[in-house]
């Protein structure tokens, strides 16, 4: 399948500041991405970058071949973009921002944005700085998928919604990457609503890529085992070439490692460790993501 978004070898420092260094990926045609990470991580830098507002100190991002420091206007209209904050001029009402924005695109929908809005209990003509975050987002959405862009960009979209609107957002996302294949760059601090959704996944750590994965096979591959022992104390687990992470709680252990159970129950006795009532625990993707990347 064809690439939409190549990003090669990208580093970048804020000051003397690393926000990571050489890091690549991949998005192709018509997958759902998720640039996953702890705040302070570089997620909407790597956007910044993706959209040209950033120069990387080194690297490169091409979007449908073009360098993203010099999009084409006819290729910037294949790409909708939704910053955190959801909505510009909201002076104005749903209305006068659908005429205002459909002059700009070609491929302008509106029966879309319209259908998404008359599920809105809002006056025509009240002013989408009135209405509440909830309403603004759905407004957002309307405005990106009547552009009809080839790219999506969703930059933390679930700022301030709660649960029905974020389940409204991403239900007519994935609609609307299943019938038009589409493709859709997504970050979020809520990562359980991305279980069901997101396909491709690359998780940064706070000085570069810590995994690039489907979701099915992070969730197949990164395991999570608990067990308990007699004398904490003594027991010194530190992360290494089988442990991705570790938390001892009084003398309860859990584990989490890339190796399967056999092989970390003889990593273990090799260490001499004591342990007993070893079990693997289940996981969803925002555990397996904790996991990886630690509580804090």
């Amino acid at each position: 399948m064809d690439s939409v978004v190549e990003c090669k070898n990208l580093t970048h420092y804020y000051g003397k500041k690393l926000v990571y260094e050489n890091m690549s990926f991949n998005i192709r045609q018509g997958r759902v991405f998720g640039l996953l990470g702890k705040n302070g991580t570089g997620k909407t830098t790597t956007i910044n970058i993706l959209n040209g507002y950033l120069r990387p100190a080194s690297g490169q991002c091409l979007i449908f071949g073009e360098d993203s420091q010099h999009i084409t206007p006819d290729t910037k209209r294949r790409i909708g973009f939704l910053m955190e904050g959801h909505i510009q001029y909201s002076f104005m009402n749903i209305h006068q921002i659908e005429k205002f924005y459909s002059v700009f695109y070609p491929r302008w929908k509106k029966e879309i944005y319209y259908e998404l809005m008359d599920k809105l209990e809002v006056e025509p003509n009240q002013k989408i700085s009135t209405m509440s975050c909830g309403q603004r987002s759905q407004v957002a959405l309307g405005l990106i998928l009547a552009q009809d862009p080839d790219l999506m960009i969703l930059d933390d979209y679930s700022m301030g919604l709660d649960a029905g609107y974020r389940r409204l957002f991403l239900d007519y996302l994935s609609e609307y990457v299943r019938a038009e294949n589409k493709t859709i760059f997504i970050t979020s601090h809520i990562i359980q609503d991305l279980e069901d959704f997101v396909e491709d996944i690359v998780i940064l750590d706070y000085k570069g890529v810590l995994l690039k994965s489907t979701v099915e096979e992070f969730k197949k591959t990164f395991k999570q085992y608990r067990f308990t022992v007699d004398n904490p104390k003594n027991l010194h687990l530190e992360k290494d070439e089988v442990i991705s992470n570790v938390e001892i709680i009084k003398n309860h252990v859990t584990l989490y490692s890339f190796r399967d159970q056999s092989e970390v129950q003889n990593y273990l006795q090799m260490k001499k460790i004591d342990f007993h009532d070893f079990k693997p625990v289940p996981m969803s993707l925002e555990d397996a993501f904790i996991g990886l990347t630690g509580k804090y």
